[in-house]
């Protein structure tokens, strides 16, 4: 499935290129419109391939060998749209000619594209590949993962050592004296031993005599069926005799509810519900069983006696929907063995046998190897697949973008928001910014348990981030599946001696570099032309590079470069030849000039830097530009932005350069930070300004004021969020009418020592 989404992004990017550069395509928009066509065609196969790749290497060969086919023609693209710019510098004849030439070349190789694809068709239907259907068959390999994750309360179990205050606590809830029924909830990632506590308390003594007869455990799993789910409970609560049993399986699943409901209402009952993986599915298994008037609207009746519900799960929304959420159990469990109480249990049994040091030292370097070797198919691995396998197409990019920073490391994620975004994977969705797009996708991915919150903000967003050891190494391993991300790379002279040849493959897309920036620039790169994103992670110490020219000479078609916390000296001219380069991060670099010619990168959509002596005054060319950051500027020298009409967050204007701008313009302005000094000659200007502004702003920070800024800021339709820090206004006094501010969320006045 993931296979399937990066190709569905990849062709729907290709038929974006096609309408936003369609003057560079005359001559060749017939063929490349076919192709297009052609890639759509092949999504339609893609699903039912999914199902198949992992049983037979046939069909997974097959669909490596469309996503190849797409990679092919995205890149024949760019690099058409790239040669066909280049052009401009050239004189008439000599610009006719290569425009011919071009095309010829582009037109051989769309068909070449386009013969492989023909071919690959041919070969669907002997691998037993359909169009999708209606159906959502589950592949056999999903079904023997969920197979292997069934639990039972009496599979014999590892004991996980220091679970047992969590488990006393968990007993406690369970026998407690409030007499309601209650759901109690544990949730986390896979692998954290939720089940592995929920069977000890299950089993324990007190549990056992509180719960004499009326006791069910339930496995639920990613493919819920309630019915299943009902028949494994009345198979366990003593008092259903084997007739009763008979009698049930012939019943409709509404019908089993009533059954259940019948022998539960008048009982002190506990079930485990282990493994439910949505709020729906914890819906449709308690749902009203009939209409019958004596039901309680439950199958699971609260008939004061003190029954109890047990769920485990992954999901946060599940959790939710309880009474009783032990959240806290989680993370102390989390704290055990870093978070994965079955990987030390898999560790142990390994380390137990005879072993050398050097064979533990080959352990300790490639311990997620390891675990899942000796734990054979029920390993680590396997167990978060499911995690993984759950994933909607949607979030699939996003997780394995996760693959491209180091263990442990904290992620801003204002920035993986907007890589997510320049990137494309975040899809438009009507009335909704992308950046709040990607937002929901993150928080998606936090309440599935696949990123781990670091940092909060007073409104409850997430501001850092990071991936547990073991999920990142499972979005590599699927990353590298299919190109997604080259080596991830710690560059080390051993490793990549100054003579040594590239070690990178010539369809990675995506490279991290996690420390000797200047040796990796010294490495030979042709090897990799179809680079599209490079991100320089600095773990700590300091690294410069005196010459970028590396990075426009061998990646033209890059989309993503950044490179914040590396050493800078200047930026070359050259880089205005990357007009694919859609995000461009260069804060904390020490880099005080930038060059005109970023002028000409015309599809830039985020621009983030800071400490600049002076911003050159060519951002109004740059009209795709969305996010804009230019942070703590020593000079305030003009800078014209008013055309950059699809401008979303503008932080770091100064008052200066605000006041100079049409703000009227400005009409997808969400965000705005002003800094520096306003003089009180500039107030009338810059309240009138702001007045002008479209009623999408959402975030307001000004600064230095000597004016009360309230009567303008409170008739901001939309403003949601307003921060005014020490010495942002200089006066005694703030009044606000009583409808002012009618959406505003967050205010925010720090040190403000002059009011009274």
């Amino acid at each position: 499935m993931a296979k399937e989404a990066l190709v569905s992004f990849d062709v729907e990017r290709i038929g974006d290129m096609l309408i936003q550069e369609a003057s560079f395509f005359k001559g060749v928009r017939g063929q490349v419109d076919r192709l297009h066509k052609d890639l759509r065609a092949m999504q339609c196969f893609l699903e039912e391939a999914n199902k198949k790749q992992e049983e037979d290497s046939r069909v997974r060969n097959w669909v490596s060998e469309i996503r190849e086919a797409v990679y092919d023609a995205e890149d024949i693209i760019d690099m058409f749209i790239l040669n066909a710019q280049s052009l401009g510098t050239h004189s008439f004849p000599e610009r006719a000619f290569k425009k011919l030439t071009n095309r010829y070349k582009v037109g051989k190789k769309v068909e070449a594209i386009q013969l492989g694809l023909q071919d690959i068709s041919n070969r669907r239907e002997s691998l037993g590949i359909k169009n999708i259907g209606e159906g959502t068959s589950t592949s056999r390999s999903a079904q023997m993962l969920q197979d292997l994750r069934r639990s039972t309360p009496h599979a014999e179990e590892h004991v996980v050592v220091g679970l047992e205050n969590e488990a006393y606590k968990l007993v406690n809830q369970l026998i407690g004296r409030d007499q309601r029924r209650r759901v109690i909830s544990l949730v986390g990632m896979g692998g954290i031993g939720k089940t592995t506590l929920a069977k000890k308390v299950y089993n324990h003594t007190q549990v056992v005599e509180y719960f004499p007869d009326y006791r069910a455990w339930a496995y639920v799993s990613q493919d819920c069926r309630p019915r299943d789910v009902y028949m494994q409970i009345i198979k366990q609560i003593c008092s259903s005799t084997k007739e009763q049993v008979e009698m049930a399986e012939k019943l409709q699943e509404h019908e089993l509810g009533d059954f259940l409901h019948g022998h539960l209402k008048d009982n002190r009952y506990l079930i485990v519900l282990d493994d439910v993986w949505s709020p729906a599915d914890w819906s449709c298994l308690a749902k009203k069983s009939s209409n019958d008037p004596d039901c309680l609207g439950s199958v699971f009746p609260d008939g004061g006696k003190g029954s109890r519900i047990l769920l485990t799960t992954r999901y946060k929304e599940v959790a939710s929907h309880a009474d009783v959420h032990l959240k806290e159990l989680g993370e102390k469990m989390v704290d055990k063995c870093n978070g994965l109480p079955l990987a030390i249990v898999l560790l142990g049994g390994l380390l137990s046998k005879n072993m050398s040091h050097i064979e533990w030292k080959k352990v300790h370097d490639n311990m997620s190897a390891y675990l899942a070797k000796e734990g054979q198919i029920a390993g680590v691995m396997t167990m978060l697949n499911l995690s993984y396998i759950d994933l909607p197409s949607y979030l699939k990019p996003c997780f394995l973008h996760l693959s491209l920073f180091p263990e442990d490391y904290v992620i801003s994620t204002r920035k993986l928001l907007l890589l997510w975004i320049s990137e494309g994977f975040v899809l438009q969705q009507d009335r909704q910014s992308m950046k709040d797009t990607a937002e929901i996708y993150l928080n998606e991915l936090i309440n599935r348990n696949l990123i781990q919150v670091v940092r909060t903000s007073v409104n409850a967003r997430v501001m850092e981030c990071r991936v547990h050891d073991f999920i990142q190494e499972l979005a590599i391993e699927k990353a590298k599946e299919h190109n997604f991300i080259g080596t991830n790379i710690i560059v080390d002279p051993h490793l990549f001696p100054s003579s040594s040849p590239s070690l990178f493959s010539s369809k990675s897309r995506r490279q991290s570099i996690y420390s000797d920036f200047e040796r990796y620039a010294s490495i030979e790169h042709y090897s990799t032309p179809y680079l599209r994103s490079l991100l320089y992670l600095n773990l700590g110490g300091i690294c410069r590079i005196s010459q970028l020219d590396f990075i426009t000479k061998c990646f033209k078609v890059l989309r993503v470069q950044d490179l914040e916390g590396l050493g800078i000296e200047n930026v070359p001219s050259i880089i205005g030849e990357l007009i694919h380069l859609r995000y461009l991060g260069l804060r904390h670099t020490g880099l005080k000039m930038l060059p005109l010619s970023i002028g000409n990168l015309r599809n830039l959509q985020t621009l983030d830097i800071n400490n600049l002596k002076r911003v050159p005054d060519v951002i109004w060319k740059i009209t795709n530009m969305r996010y804009l950051y230019i942070e703590e500027q020593e000079e305030d020298d003009p800078l014209k932005i008013d055309t950059v009409q699809n401008l979303q967050i503008l932080s770091g204007i100064t008052f200066n350069q605000w006041i100079r701008n049409n703000s009227s313009k400005l009409t997808c302005l969400e965000k705005l930070k002003i800094e520096g000094r306003c003089e009180l000659v500039e107030e009338v200007e810059f309240s009138n300004s702001i007045a002008k502004l479209h009623s999408s702003l959402k975030s307001l920070p000004p600064s230095l004021l000597e004016c009360d800024p309230m009567p303008i800021l409170e008739k901001l339709p939309n403003l949601l969020t307003l921060r005014l820090r020490a010495g942002s206004y200089l006066g005694k006094e703030m009044h606000v009418s009583s409808d002012g501010f009618p959406r505003l969320q967050i205010l925010q006045l720090l040190r403000f020592k002059e009011l009274v």
